[in-house]
């Protein structure tokens, strides 16, 4: 059975912390939403392909409120 994608910040952070381990760190943050942030990287055309336009859109919003959520 495939995972479903997160449909909330919580579900993604969810995701990205604790099933992934990965810390949300400004500068991981950084690097993501530079590299999701250009439509014409390999990586981020892939991104696209495997979930779709809205869910690229959605996950560099939920990158952004990380990464406002550091600056509080």
């Amino acid at each position: 059975m495939t995972p479903s994608l997160p449909a909330t910040y919580t579900e993604w952070r969810h995701c990205i912390t604790e099933v992934c381990g990965i810390p949300l760190t400004a500068d991981f943050i950084q690097q993501r939403l530079s590299v999701l942030g250009n439509p014409h990287n390999d990586m981020t055309k892939r991104f696209i392909a495997l979930y779709g336009k809205p869910h690229w859109q959605q996950t560099k919003q939920w990158f952004m409120d990380a990464l406002n959520e550091l600056d509080r």
